[in-house]
C-alpha cells in the first residue's frame, strides 16, 4: 500500500504494486466512525453542523476520523489527476464473438428489433413450467397485445389500480413521487389503437416503464427526490433516453421515488416516504433508485430507468431481487438528467430479467452527439444458454468475503455453478486500495453534487431539504481543491490497476452489496436516516463501476435465511456490455427456477 506518515499515506508507484493473489497489499476494511442518527438526534446534529464555527470543527473530525484526510487529502502519489473516465476503444474482430454490431444511424425501434433478433426462439428456451415464480417479460406483453388477449389500455387500468392500492395507508409502499392517471390512459389508448390497426411500433409498444425522478419525463416535474429542485430547474421536455423509449411506443407511467438528491443508500425519503421492499415491506429497497427497483420487483413494470452514481441502480436491484445494468460511462446519452454527478453518474436499467434489460439497453443506447468520435458502436449479444465460451472471472478474496455469511456462501455457490456447467475459470487477484477508492469517490460525487446546486443552497433550499441530506451537503461543501485533485489522482491509479486486472481476466466478480435489506425504523420516517456503517456495506462493491466508468451488472441468485434477495455482480472492461449481458444471462439461467414471489406483487397480465 505504501508508507503511512503522520499526515497522510505515501503511495507506491503503480508499476511497483503486485496485483497477484500473494500480494503484500493490505485490505483495509471500512472503518466508519459515525453513529446511526435519525429523528430528534439527527435534527440536533444538523443544528450544530450548520453553525459556522462548531460545524467546521465537527466536519474536520468527521473527515479525519473516517480517514479521508489520511488516505485522500494528504495522500502523496506521483500520479496525475484524471477527471473524466471516458475510455478509448479499438474496434475488435467481432467474428469470434457472437454479437450484433449496430449502425449508429439506426432508430431506437430498429435497435430494439435487433435486440429481439438476439433472443432465443421460444422453442430453444429452457422449460419454465417447473419455476416456482415467473415474471412477465416485455415479450409476454407484446405477444398478449398482438394476439388480442389483452390491450395496453386494460393493462394501464390495472396498473393505476395497483398504484392506488400500493399507496393505501395499510400498505404505503411509496413507489412513485408523481404519476398522472389521465396521461397513462392517453398513452395506453393510443397504443391500443396502433395494435388494432396492426401498426405497433416495436415490442415495447404499450409496455409500462417507470422513470426515476432524476430524469426528465414530461409532463412531470423533475424533483430529484427534493421539494425544491424542480422549482429552480423546470423540466422542459423528455431526457434523451426517455425520448427513445417513447419513440418505441412504451408507456411512461410516472416518476419513481428516490433518495433525496441521490445522497444516500437507503431510499428513505422524508418528503415522499420510504420506498419499501416488496419482499419485505418493513425493509429498505435501497438507494438511490429505490422506487425504480421496487416497481419492477412488485410487477408494476417489467423495466424501469434509474441513475447510478455510486451503485444507485445495482444496490436497489440486488436488495429487491431484480437485474440492474449500469453501462460504460458515455454509452447512454446523459442529456435531460439532473446534473448532480457529471463524471460518476450514468443512466441504468432495472429489469425483471436479463432479456428485458437487453431490450431496453438497445432502445436507449447509442452515441451521444458530443461523443460520436469516442464512443464505439452499440453491440448486442446473441443470448444463449449453452456453448458459452470460456470466461475468466477475477476474484479478490478478501474483498469478496467482506460481506454477510449468507451473501458470501450464496455468491460462492453461484461461481461454483458457473465453473461446473460452463467450465469458467476463477483468477485470484488483488485489487489495491479499494477503501481508498471508496473515499475518493465520495469526495468526487460530493464535490460534483455541491458544485451543481451550490448557488441554490444559500437560500431556503437547504432548509427545505431532509435532515439526513443536510448533513451530507455540509460534508460535501467542506471538500476543497486539494481533496478533489487528490481524488482524481487516485482515480488515475485505480484506472491503471484495473487495466492490469482486465489483462488477466474478462470480468471482476463480487457480491453486489455487503448486507441484505435492513429494517426501516420509525424514527427515520420524518428526518431520513444517517447510517454510514450500513451505507459503506451497501456501496462496498459498486464504486469501480462509477469512479472508473466501467460497465457492471447485478443478477439475483437467491435469498438469505430470512428470504431477502441476494445479487452477484460482474464488472466488465470498458464497452463490454454485450459480454456482461451474456454472462448475466448464463448466471440467471442457473438461478431463475428458484426465484420466489415477493410479498407485494401485482399481476398485470392476469391469465394471458
Amino acid at each position: 500500500m505504501g508508507i503511512i506518515t503522520d499526515n497522510g499515506l505515501v503511495y507506491n508507484p503503480v508499476d511497483d504494486v503486485d496485483l497477484g493473489p500473494h500480494s503484500d497489499q493490505i485490505y483495509l476494511h471500512a472503518d466508519v466512525k459515525a453513529p446511526r442518527m435519525a429523528g430528534l438526534i439527527a435534527k440536533v446534529f444538523v443544528w450544530f453542523l450548520e453553525m459556522k464555527l462548531i460545524g467546521n470543527v465537527l466536519v474536520y473530525f468527521l473527515k479525519k476520523n473516517n480517514r479521508i484526510q489520511k488516505l485522500v487529502s494528504y495522500g502523496v502519489m506521483e500520479d496525475e489527476p484524471l477527471y473524466v473516465p471516458l475510455h478509448p476503444y479499438e474496434e475488435e474482430d467481432t467474428e469470434k464473438e457472437e454479437v450484433k454490431s449496430l449502425c449508429p444511424d439506426m432508430s431506437p425501434a430498429e435497435q430494439v428489433q435487433h435486440a429481439i433478433d438476439c433472443l432465443q426462439s421460444p422453442d430453444a428456451k429452457l422449460q419454465d413450467s417447473h419455476f416456482s415464480f415467473r415474471r412477465w417479460k416485455i415479450m409476454d406483453y407484446s405477444r398478449a397485445y398482438s394476439s388480442g388477449q389483452i390491450t395496453p389500455l386494460v393493462v394501464a387500468e390495472r396498473l393505476i389500480s395497483a398504484v392506488v392500492q400500493s399507496s393505501d395507508p395499510g400498505t404505503d409502499m411509496s413507489f412513485f413521487i408523481s404519476y398522472d392517471a389521465r396521461d397513462i390512459l392517453r398513452q395506453a389508448t393510443e397504443s391500443t389503437l396502433r395494435y388494432q390497426r396492426g401498426e405497433q411500433i416495436s415490442v415495447l409498444d404499450g409496455v409500462p416503464i417507470a422513470v426515476k425522478d432524476e430524469i426528465d419525463c414530461s409532463p412531470y416535474p423533475t424533483t430529484g427526490g427534493s421539494t425544491w429542485l424542480h422549482k429552480v430547474r423546470p423540466c422542459k421536455g423528455d431526457a434523451c433516453c426517455v425520448k427513445r423509449l417513447r419513440s418505441c411506443g412504451a408507456i411512461l407511467v410516472g416518476k419513481t421515488n428516490m433518495h433525496e438528491l441521490g445522497a444516500g443508500t437507503s431510499g428513505i425519503n422524508p418528503h415522499y416516504g420510504a420506498s419499501r421492499n416488496p419482499y419485505n415491506p418493513k425493509r429498505i429497497s435501497g438507494g438511490s433508485s429505490s422506487g425504480s427497483a421496487a416497481v419492477v420487483c412488485a410487477g408494476l413494470c417489467p423495466v424501469a430507468l434509474g441513475v447510478d452514481g455510486g451503485g444507485s441502480v445495482r444496490m436497489p436491484a440486488a436488495l429487491c431481487g431484480v437485474v440492474g445494468l449500469k453501462p460504460s460511462y458515455g454509452r447512454i446519452p446523459h442529456s435531460g438528467v439532473l446534473p448532480l454527478n457529471w463524471t460518476v453518474g450514468m443512466v441504468g436499467v432495472l429489469a425483471g430479467t436479463v432479456e428485458d434489460s437487453l431490450i431496453v439497453y438497445a432502445a436507449i443506447g447509442g452515441q451521444p452527439e458530443q461523443h460520436q468520435s469516442t464512443v464505439p458502436r452499440l453491440k448486442l449479444p446473441i443470448l444463449k444458454h449453452s456453448n458459452m465460451s470460456s470466461i475468466k472471472l477475477a476474484k479478490y478474496d478478501e474483498w469478496f468475503s467482506d460481506c454477510s455469511d449468507d451473501i458470501r456462501s450464496r455468491c460462492l455457490k453461484a461461481i461454483a455453478s458457473l465453473q461446473k456447467l460452463y467450465g469458467w475459470e476463477t483468477v485470484e487477484v488483488t485489487i489495491p486500495d479499494i477503501e481508498v477508492m471508496r473515499l475518493a469517490h465520495y469526495v468526487t460525487i460530493g464535490s460534483e453534487c455541491t458544485a451543481s446546486i451550490a448557488h441554490h443552497l444559500e437560500n431556503k433550499c437547504r432548509s427545505e431539504s431532509g435532515w439526513d441530506v443536510r448533513v451530507a451537503l455540509s460534508i460535501y461543501g467542506s471538500f476543497d481543491s486539494r481533496d478533489y485533485l487528490n481524488a482524481q489522482r487516485i482515480r488515475n491509479r485505480q484506472m491503471r490497476f484495473h487495466e492490469k486486472i482486465f489483462s488477466m481476466a474478462d470480468v471482476i466478480v463480487s457480491p453486489t452489496v455487503g448486507v441484505t435489506a435492513y429494517e426501516i425504523k420509525d424514527d427515520a420516517q420524518e428526518t431520513g436516516e444517517l447510517d454510514y456503517v450500513n451505507g459503506a456495506a451497501l456501496v462496498r462493491y459498486s464504486i469501480a463501476g462509477n469512479f472508473l466508468g466501467l460497465p457492471a451488472v447485478t443478477v439475483p441468485i437467491g435469498y438469505d435465511r430470512i428470504g431477502l434477495p441476494i445479487g452477484i455482480q460482474f464488472i466488465g472492461k470498458p464497452w463490454s456490455e454485450a459480454k456482461l449481458i451474456q454472462i448475466a444471462y448464463a448466471m440467471e439461467a442457473l438461478c431463475e427456477a428458484e426465484y420466489k414471489k415477493p410479498q407485494v406483487f401485482y399481476d398485470l397480465l392476469g391469465e394471458c
